[in-house]
């Protein structure tokens, strides 16, 4: 069996992570994802460079399955070949500012004119609505202006994660919008718009420490690695790395002091619920950073999975490239591009299908590899394109 997507057309205008990851996973249920990019290439093809001409790593991971062109939408004959692709496409995809949309004829008023059924999904930082929709802006921001990155460092030194979530929390959130829109379609005949926004992704990731904040007013300040409603639960060091000890509920609780020897803890006030640990973390921190000082990492691992208790070594990329589980677990799939000294570990797909499973079936395109592929589809021939070549529209 194909994909579930199957059939459907995006027009990928995306850029850097929100966009291109969203227009990724609908190719890897079957969509046919056309990458359209500047003539030039698109800055984030040259992001984290990994080839001697500059082709990026965050390029390589984004934009598999995809056939690329290069167009300049902003000539009179770019904005003819939009508006032919656009009356082939299901999806529009987008993650620019709103003049560029307008500039380019991709804003949702304009592709509705074109195809009344269409989809534009479209992304930015702040949204459609308030005070900040127009203005630019990257995950970080989104992660700051959430109230995550203050809970996440120390006071006085806020630290934001080096993932960034907002970008591709949004990006799967709106490809799920896209599926949901294209179900619609079938049952109404109507396309729509999809909106995704970073603030509003990381205001959902981290809402449920603003919701205790506003009804209980506590200005909880950063802990760093080390939880604040539960606990043990932090980062320690051992004789040679660092793990991850998670310790959550009262059963666990019990079998992480009978593991270190504190059962006189386990009826001592102070660490009486998930709260009051969490409260006293800094105490059974000491504790358990004593404990994994003594062992090495494989040691402290082996004693706490057989007391059961959720813990994990802190690993390098290198390192979790080389896991075992990691490798097993099938989700690098080695992606081939020319002038890569070796294949490129793609992560995804992250979702498994048992009957109509999600793939990775080819590298990114090379910069304007299907662009006269593309034109051709679309009724140019040779000449035409040729002269859209000589003009500099492709």
């Amino acid at each position: 069996m194909g994909g579930v997507l199957d059939g459907i057309r995006v027009l990928d205008f995306g850029r850097y992570i929100a966009g291109p990851y969203c227009a990724q996973l609908l190719s890897q249920f079957g969509a046919d994802v056309i990458r359209i990019e500047k003539l030039a290439g698109s800055e984030d093809r040259y992001t984290t460079p990994v080839t001697d001409d500059g082709q990026g790593a965050l390029f390589m991971q984004m934009n598999c399955n995809k056939r690329g062109m290069t167009l300049n939408p902003t000539k009179p004959e770019g904005r003819e070949v939009v508006k032919k692709l656009v009356a082939t496409a299901d999806v529009v995809l987008a993650n620019l500012p709103a003049p560029s949309l307008v500039q380019m004829g991709i804003d949702y008023e304009s592709l509705k004119a074109i195809k009344e059924d269409i989809i534009f999904t479209t992304m930015s930082t702040f949204g459609s609505e308030g005070p900040y929709s127009d203005r630019l802006g990257f995950d970080g921001i989104g992660q700051v202006m959430s109230g995550a990155v203050h809970m996440g460092g120390f006071p006085g030194q806020p630290i934001k994660s080096n993932a960034p979530y907002a970008d591709f929390g949004t990006a799967t959130s709106a490809a799920l919008g896209t599926f949901a829109a294209i179900m619609a379609r079938q049952q109404t005949g109507k396309g729509q718009m999809v909106e995704g926004a970073l603030l509003r992704t990381a205001l959902c990731y981290s809402n449920a420490v603003m919701i205790e904040q506003v009804l209980l007013n506590l200005n909880r300040t950063g802990t760093g690695n080390q939880a604040q409603n539960a606990g043990p639960s932090n980062i320690f060091n051992t004789k040679d790395g660092a793990i991850i000890i998670q310790v959550i509920g009262q059963p666990l609780f019990q079998r992480w002091a009978e593991l270190v020897g504190a059962e006189e803890w386990l009826d001592d006030p102070r660490f009486a619920t998930d709260a009051l640990r969490g409260k006293n973390g800094e105490i059974l921190s000491e504790r358990t950073a004593a404990w994994c000082a003594e062992r090495s990492t494989d040691e402290a691992l082996a004693e706490l999975e057989a007391a059961r208790l959720p813990a994990g070594p802190v690993l390098t990329s290198q390192q979790a490239y080389d896991d075992p589980h990691v490798q097993a677990m099938g989700v690098l799939n080695p992606v081939d591009y020319p002038g890569l000294p070796q294949a490129a570990p793609v992560a995804g797909p992250v979702v498994v299908l048992s009957e109509t499973p999600a793939t990775i079936r080819h590298r990114p395109p090379t910069l304007g590899e299907h662009t006269d592929d593309i034109l051709g589809e679309l009724g140019y021939g040779e000449a035409e394109i040729a002269d859209l070549r000589d003009k500099r529209v492709i």
